[in-house]
């Protein structure tokens, strides 16, 4: 049996030739006595490996981020403990492999490799010159590597076997549609101050006093904790970085395409069998018998299809002259193509914009000194962490280096200042009393260090001090209990059959509702409301100053055309047999973990770490 996914080695081998072609990002490699960061069971965790699949992880957010990503964002983001836990789930997988005697024979291990396509030449067949060289330059034997195949290959046979087979019941996918597609149809009124018949009473002390008492939870401040940081980020020092002229004169270059656009049209293309059949179609033109809208029709195709976007002079070959003589809503040809003979429809046209570099030189200069920032910023950031090491204080930070430092009350939900990054939010959840403080990224370059002094309890604000929050609270109960009271009447009514109208209601009626939806201008817990009631069903609802009356008038189950319904029933049913199947491998893997137990060397893997700093 032949394993259909890449395994770990190749996958290494593409990232490794993939960074060699980008350059400057090579493969770590480590040499001297450390060759593991640990085992499970009787499985080596390859020093080399975690060093690769890191590299990997690092250079992927990277490219994905279109700047470098530092050692510390990485760690700050999780990226090492990521890579860990899957090299251990993978440990473990092969662990038991090797404990169940399970192997791959010669034959389909030869299959595997010849079928990856880092291994194919020019003619797609087997190179076996490229096979040495691509393993020569991932720093791996071919001994290695077939090994890892081989394993990488069994494992994959046990992982098959434990999810083969994994299906959804009947029972439990209707389900999942009905939840999901079930509609129902809904009438509603909203009842406010305009509609009370009676007046509101005047509160006296007593009864603010009693809200007051019955809602402390709502003058609570929650627990904060008292946290001093010390940051810096690019903005704070941008305007102490120089850009030399010529370093923007180089970027205006680089980003010539996107200062010096070029003439464009919006262009439509319509190609053409042979040239008979498009002479004929430019006389239907002529002669107003058919309009480009109309050929295309004719052809069986859509102006989706036919669409070109925006084209520039080089691509459109012989045809550039022609287009780009004509102007908006002219149509050319036919002209002579690489798939045929067309013509072509004008939809605008796109003037060329020139930005001179005296212009752009505000935006250059920005984006450089930004990043010029961020690359001071980590390049002081080992610095930093010595000054901490050798006993200096955050406040000490802001005296020696250029951070500066400031003090929060935090807790969750705020927002504001440096708590705006997610990635301090995350640490000040986290920190404890004593923590060592400690540099890390912020995520745009900046980085920042902390330290918890206190952590305040809950406290109730006096009531002096919320006075005016509990009258506003106080008034809005009166208004709901007095809605509420006058409206346990017009309930009978309603639920006796009477109609909204007759009640003396203005009612809105909405049909299709389903438990994803939204009804603008009703309170949110209008659509689990709707969703609790049975056809018929009447009841009330309380919202901010206002009550909800809601009679349920139908209930209806999925409809759709056969196909549609087939197609949601098959995706509803293997995402959850695929749920199913993947809650059985972490599964496995946590059981195999558990008995063939983890060790790892703390010292191997912050080797590797520091390989990357």
């Amino acid at each position: 049996m032949r394993s259909n996914s890449i395994s770990k080695s190749a996958m290494w081998i593409l990232m490794g030739l993939l960074i060699l072609g980008l350059g400057g990002f090579g493969v770590t490699n480590l040499g001297g006595g450390i060759t593991r960061i640990g085992s499970v069971g009787d499985t080596v965790l390859d020093v080399n490996d975690y060093a690769r699949a890191l590299r990997a992880e690092v250079n992927a957010a990277t490219a994905e981020r279109g700047a470098p990503v530092s050692f510390v964002e990485a760690d700050a983001a999780g990226l090492p403990q990521r890579v860990l836990s899957r090299l251990i789930s993978q440990a473990a997988l092969e662990d038991e492999t090797a404990r169940m005697g399970i192997s791959v024979g010669d034959a389909a291990l030869r299959d595997q490799i010849m079928d990856i396509p880092a291994f194919q030449g020019i003619s797609g067949d087997f190179d076996r010159e490229g096979y040495r060289f691509a393993l020569e330059r991932a720093g791996l034997s071919e001994a290695e590597f077939e090994n890892d195949i081989r394993t990488e290959t069994a494992s994959t046979l046990v992982q098959g076997a434990i999810i083969a087979g994994v299906s959804t019941p009947e029972a439990y996918t209707n389900a999942l549609i009905n939840y999901i597609a079930e509609e129902r149809s809904v009438t509603y009124a909203a009842l406010g101050r305009a509609q009370l018949t009676t007046g509101l009473p005047v509160s006296t002390d007593a009864d603010l006093e009693a809200y007051y008492q019955a809602n402390l939870d709502a003058f609570t401040v929650p627990q904060t904790r008292r946290i001093t940081y010390a940051w810096l980020t690019p903005d704070m020092i941008i305007d102490d970085v120089e850009v030399p002229e010529n370093a923007l004169r180089e970027a205006y270059d680089a980003r010539a395409a996107e200062f010096n656009v070029p003439e464009r049209r919006l262009v439509e293309r319509l190609i053409f069998p042979d040239q008979a059949a498009a002479d004929a179609a430019r006389a239907q033109l002529d002669a107003d018998e058919a309009t480009f809208d109309d050929l295309v029709e004719a052809r069986g195709l859509t102006l989706q299809d036919v669409d070109m976007g925006d084209v520039a002079v080089g691509d459109l070959d012989g045809a550039s002259d022609a287009v780009f003589g004509a102007t908006a809503g002219d149509v050319v040809g036919p002209l002579e193509t690489g798939l045929g003979p067309a013509l072509f429809r004008v939809n605008a046209v796109l003037q060329a914009q020139t930005t001179p570099f005296e212009e752009a030189e505000p935006q250059l200069r920005d984006a450089l000194a930004a990043d010029r920032a961020a690359r001071v910023i980590d390049a002081s950031i080992e610095g930093t962490n010595d000054l901490l090491a050798g006993g200096a204080t955050l406040e000490n930070l802001g005296d020696e280096t250029q951070m500066q430092v400031d003090t929060i009350d935090w807790r969750p939900g705020l927002s504001e200042g440096i708590a705006g990054y997610a990635a301090f939010r995350d640490a000040a959840g986290d920190l404890q009393d004593g923590d060592f403080p400690e540099v890390a990224a912020l995520g745009d370059g900046g980085v920042f260090a902390m330290r918890l002094d206190e952590v305040v309890p809950p406290t109730v604000q006096p009531q002096d001090d919320v006075q005016d929050l509990v009258a506003a609270g106080w008034a809005r109960d009166a208004l709901l209990t007095a809605l509420r009271a006058q409206a346990g009447e017009t309930l009978k009514t309603l639920q006796g059959g009477e109609t909204f109208e007759d009640a003396g209601l203005t009612p809105v009626t909405v049909e299709g509702l389903t438990r994803q939806g939204f009804q603008a201008g009703t309170p949110a817990g209008f659509i689990p409301a709707v969703f609790a009631m049975k056809a018929g069903d009447v009841t009330l609802l309380d919202g901010d100053e206002k009550l909800y009356v809601i009679r349920l008038d139908d209930v209806s189950t999925p409809e759709g055309s056969e196909g549609e319904m087939d197609q949601i029933r098959s995706t509803l049913r293997d995402s959850a047999a695929n749920d199913i199947a993947q809650d059985l491998y972490l599964a496995l893997a946590e059981d195999i973990r558990n008995r063939a137990g983890i060790t790892l060397d703390q010292q191997a893997i912050a080797a590797v770490h520091a390989n990357f700093q």
